[in-house]
């Protein structure tokens, strides 16, 4: 089968010879859309045209989170019968019917019932949402970032021209007067609001140069707030690594930015006080510091001089020979007692050893000899000579050796007599 007779077979519209027509891809388009049934919509009103002559509203409705859009087509008397005032804005819940227009190509929510919603409503979906938000720990103070003591480039998101600028501005300049500023001027309320202020977050927390962001706005009604208390702002504030000041100077009813930022200034003009300090005061302090500093070193070195003196003034120091020169007639006493006990000692010994030595005169064999006593040996031919202690030892031939007190003389034995 060749490619031509196989197009020719191919159902409507799935080849280049068997196309749709425009009304055929409309007819289907308008069919399939019809069968989505009526639905419930909630979002704010970016535009709300009422032409003369016309007894047909067009509305466009936008997702406050994103930027997406619907839209609507009404009857007139639908938005001039609303029980609140519709504009540009304005919160709304609308119930209606998918529409495509065959002759325009368009699609459209045909709208049969407009309910506003009302601060009741708001303020109950906020709570839900700051609930949702505290559960999930955005809300924890662990997680705040520490705000710099001086930042050198101040972020600062807020409407153009606004008070809130120039009071941020010129505090913060009156304050430090190097502070610089990035400013990013966004749409602080109604349905651009969130797109815009996240687009600015995410630019200023790219810039390395940026030490703290501020979302300032002076503050408003509830409705006026909406965009603070957006779920993707929230979040976006606390995927932020630079810190987040949330200045929106709303006491009453504070929106959800407030809790998820790092700090939260009651007004755009506390918050240029809290972020930037102040020249004159730190100054002051400055030399406050250093006076209180001179004063404890001074105080310091006067203690450590009256306790030094006193150290000296002790007789251990003043006089540190002193103790040596008491004891010094202590060891003259010692050394000549210890002279004295030796001396008597070497005395009384010396006497002992003197009697010792006359003792062992008197009674040593010298003596004997002097007083005519001998001591007689027999020299054998072998071995050394003995002492005779009976007659028997000396028969007669033996050599004898007699030695007297002046010396020794020799004999030969006659035997027994």
């Amino acid at each position: 089968m060749t490619p031509a007779s196989a197009a020719d077979g191919a159902a409507p519209g799935q080849s280049a010879d068997n196309p749709f027509p425009v009304r055929g891809v409309a007819i289907r388009v308008a069919g399939w859309i019809d069968k989505l049934g009526a639905v419930w919509v909630e979002g704010q009103i970016a535009q709300l045209t009422l032409r003369p002559n016309s007894n047909t509203a067009f509305i466009t409705l936008r997702d406050p989170a994103a930027d997406m859009s619907l839209s609507l087509t009404c009857p007139r008397d639908l938005v001039a019968n609303a029980p609140v005032r519709m504009s540009d804005g304005t919160q709304v819940i609308v119930y209606g019917k998918p529409n495509f227009y065959t002759g325009r190509g368009t699609f459209s929510l045909r709208v049969s019932e407009i309910r506003a919603v009302g601060i009741g409503e708001l303020l109950a979906r906020i709570d839900r949402l700051r609930r949702l938000l505290d559960a999930e720990g955005l809300f924890d103070p662990r997680l705040k970032r520490p705000i710099p003591f001086l930042p050198g480039t101040i972020g600062l998101i807020t409407g153009r021209a606004s008070a809130a600028e120039h009071d941020i501005t010129a505090v913060a300049s009156s304050r430090w007067p190097a502070v610089r500023f990035a400013v990013r001027n966004t749409v602080v309320q109604g349905p651009n609001a969130v797109p815009q202020i996240v687009e600015a977050l995410r630019a200023l927390d790219a810039d390395p140069q940026v030490d703290v962001i501020v979302l300032a706005r002076g503050g408003g009604s509830v409705e006026d707030l909406l965009p603070f208390s957006d779920e993707t702002l929230c979040r976006e504030i606390v995927r932020c690594t630079t810190p987040v000041v949330s200045a929106i100077g709303h006491e009453p009813d504070n929106p959800l930015c407030d809790l998820v930022a790092d700090l939260r200034a009651a007004t755009p003009t506390d918050a240029a006080k809290r972020i930037v300090p102040d020249t004159a005061a730190e100054q002051a302090l400055v030399g406050d510091l250093r006076r209180r500093s001179a004063r404890a070193l001074r105080n310091w070195v006067n203690r450590e001089a009256h306790a030094v003196a006193q150290l000296r003034s002790r007789p251990v120091m003043s006089r540190p020979l002193a103790a040596i020169d008491v004891r010094a007639d202590e060891i003259h006493r010692a050394r000549a007692a210890a002279r004295r006990d030796v001396t008597r000692l070497l005395t009384r010994e010396s006497e002992r050893v003197g009697h010792l030595a006359a003792r062992l005169t008197t009674l040593g064999p010298a003596a004997t000899l002097a007083r005519g006593y001998a001591v007689v040996q027999a020299i054998p031919d072998v071995g050394a000579p003995h002492v005779l202690h009976a007659v028997a030892d000396a028969p007669a031939g033996t050599k004898l050796r007699i030695r007297v007190s002046d010396g020794a003389v020799t004999a030969v034995s006659e035997g027994e007599q």
